[in-house]
């Protein structure tokens, strides 16, 4: 029985890869219509949001049955690079196919080669508990939702999207100090002023914009990070 609740979270974890794997898939199909009438790019974004779903409750579980593991934190690590790091990196690239842009669209997988890196320094870090050093990998994934969902059905100028290549990149892999969403006193609004101003600026942007405002969400987040840190 022990050995059996001790996977529960790597099972969880499993799912997480699942989506990741499928949304790679649906990237490739990316202005083809699938089922329920969604496209592949669109497929996509439903299956990295799942993803981000069982990678919070993989965490949750393992800590909740008191099954948490080294092994279960490399395999969090893999699904998640899948997930948020090649998977927001495919569509992109077939949506960069999509408008011309021919081999440039190699220029996508530089994200989860940041994404890779990101997370091993994650791994055998001990102080990213309320801060985290770099751009979250999910973050990245939740930004490309967003440009992409922009790109989906407005022309943006190679230049453009190169920039955001290299910028996320670099952010995943910097030293910037990035605070978490996770509050230990949420009473307390000095404390957590940045934490509340992101989330309710994120979902002031999402009803104002749809998806693309997710993009925009992710620059404030970098914002407030800076803004906070400095102080």
């Amino acid at each position: 029985m022990n050995c059996i609740r001790n996977n529960i979270p790597n099972a969880i974890t499993c799912m997480n890869l699942l989506c990741g794997c499928l949304a790679c898939i649906a990237a490739f199909r990316c202005h083809n219509t699938l089922c329920c009438g969604l496209q592949g790019y669109q497929w996509a974004y439903v299956l990295i949001a799942l993803a981000a779903v069982f990678d919070f409750f993989d965490g949750f579980t393992a800590r909740l049955i008191h099954a948490v593991s080294n092994i279960g934190k490399e395999l969090d690590s893999l699904a998640d690079l899948v997930s948020f790091g090649l998977a927001p990196a495919m569509v992109l690239y077939n949506m960069m196919l999509a408008h011309g842009e021919g081999a440039w669209g190699l220029a996508a997988m530089l994200l989860p080669v940041a994404g890779a890196l990101r997370l091993a320094r994650f791994n055998v870090a001990t102080n990213q508990s309320t801060t985290f050093t770099g751009l979250p990998i999910p973050a990245n994934a939740i930004f490309w939702i967003g440009a992409t969902a922009w790109y989906a059905v407005h022309q943006l100028a190679l230049p453009v999207v190169l920039v955001l290549i290299v910028l996320l990149s670099w952010l995943m892999v910097c030293n910037l100090r990035m605070f978490s969403l996770k509050m230990h006193n949420v009473t307390s609004v000095r404390d957590n002023w940045a934490q509340y101003l992101q989330v309710i600026a994120t979902v002031a942007l999402v009803i104002a914009l749809g998806l693309p405002g997710l993009a925009l969400a992710i620059a404030l987040y970098v914002l407030l990070s800076v803004v906070k840190h400095e102080k």
